[in-house]
Parts: C-alpha cells; structure tokens; sequence
C-alpha cells in the first residue's frame, strides 16, 4: 500500500465517492493507493485532498516524506 493509500484507509474514505467528485477513475484510484511505483500527479493530489478535506500540503508532505536532496 502506498503512503496515499494510508491516508485514505485512516480517513474511511469511500473510492467511489472520491472518484466522483475528483472525476478520477476508481481504477485510477486503486492504482495510486496500492503501487508504489505508480506517480501522482500534482493535480491529482490536490483534487483527492479537497475531495477528503485534507490539506493538499498535508498529503503532499505525507506522500514525499522519504526525498532528499542530494
């Protein structure tokens, strides 16, 4: 599970309802919460974080916590 995927599972959020009001797909979404690999885009970030009434810097630092700077 990836650090988005964390936060949604802590929140209860209902994908589908996210989904909905983001206008990302739930594939998307599933995509995002459970592959590391997978990138999150800024403006997806920011339209998941309104959607569960989140801070977007709230995820963003969440999300990004392991990079450094070399």
């Amino acid at each position: 599970m990836t650090e988005l995927g964390l936060i949604l599972s802590k929140k209860s959020v209902n994908r589908a309802d996210v989904a909905r009001k983001t206008g990302i797909n739930r594939t998307r979404l599933s995509e995002l919460s459970n592959n590391p690999k997978t990138k999150l885009r800024v403006d997806e970030l920011y339209l998941i974080a309104l959607a569960i009434d989140v801070e977007p810097a709230e995820i963003l630092n969440i999300v990004c916590k392991g990079l450094k700077i070399n």
